[in-house]
């Protein structure tokens, strides 16, 4: 059974306090490996949030960097069994980008530009079954489904009415003219996100094709921001055979930077429904 604990955050939050203890014994990751005996590589993962931690590891650990604070090893020591749980997403089974869903499930506020297509937390789920198919034409049936039925799980954060997810996107011109699936299917999806746009909390811009090169022209990006102040923003860079997270500030700030002005050069609220449904009636039109 899914846990309400967000495994995934509980990670990253483990591992930032691991790395203030490391940093403060004035350590490096590779000495602590060495007097473990365990890989650089496995410290580092530890930290970063992006691998399960057991409570051995947080003892070991809390050993390593003497910690003679007993309340503090077992506050860690329950954050690692937390970390251990199952998020919603592990009901579906085997998802490749399941940190990334654990991070948006408890993010407070997203920023996102695409590129290419709808963003996946506005889409339609005939569109989003006929984007899955065709960026993965080697996959079962059953996997475009399940795949499928994750993307419309996630678009809980939209409908939540206790906490909603703040979302701002902005959306290339190209992503409105692509034919997925079918001119109906089209139809239906830019009328969604007409509806979605209408949000409070909600922010659709569309960039048009006039506006030329501009600081997203290397493609696809996400920010995540979290309500605990502890939790840093996280910028998601989706990839083919892997996914790039960035969380060091300078990465951050130069990603928000960029995005300020992908926003400044976007076409605004009510140009962009205009937009929108000028392309709509196109499909409906044929």
């Amino acid at each position: 059974m899914a846990s309400s604990v967000n495994p995934t955050v509980r990670r990253r939050r483990l591992g930032q306090e691991l790395r203030k203890l490391r940093e403060g014994k004035g350590m490096t990751a590779e000495q602590v490996a060495e007097r473990l005996l365990v890989s650089q590589s496995k410290i580092s993962r530890l930290e970063n949030g992006r691998r399960s931690i057991s409570q051995r590891d947080v003892r070991d650990l809390c050993g390593v960097y003497e910690v003679e604070d007993e309340a503090m090893v077992n506050s860690l020591m329950q954050m690692a069994k937390d970390s251990r749980q199952q998020g919603w997403w592990h009901a579906f089974g085997d998802i490749p980008y399941s940190v990334y869903i654990g991070l948006e499930t408890d993010a407070q506020s997203l920023r996102v530009y695409e590129p290419q297509i709808i963003p996946g937390l506005l889409q339609t789920r005939a569109y989003a079954h006929a984007v899955i198919s065709g960026a993965l034409p080697e996959s079962t049936p059953a996997d475009v489904e399940k795949r499928t039925n994750v993307r419309t799980r996630r678009q809980d954060r939209i409908r939540d009415e206790e906490s909603p997810l703040r979302l701002w996107a902005v959306i290339d011109e190209a992503a409105l003219r692509r034919i997925v699936g079918n001119p109906q299917v089209m139809a239906e999806q830019l009328e969604h996100l007409l509806e979605q746009s209408y949000l409070p909390h909600v922010t659709v811009q569309v960039l048009p094709f006039h506006t030329g090169a501009h600081p997203g022209i290397s493609g696809q990006y996400s920010i995540l921001e979290f309500p605990d102040t502890s939790d840093s923003s996280v910028v998601y860079i989706e990839g083919v055979t892997s996914d790039l997270y960035l969380e060091k500030a300078p990465d951050v700030a130069k990603y928000s930077f960029m995005y300020e002005h992908l926003r400044a050069q976007a076409l605004g609220v009510e140009q962009t429904r205009e937009f929108v449904e000028k392309i709509a009636k196109g499909y409906v039109q044929g």
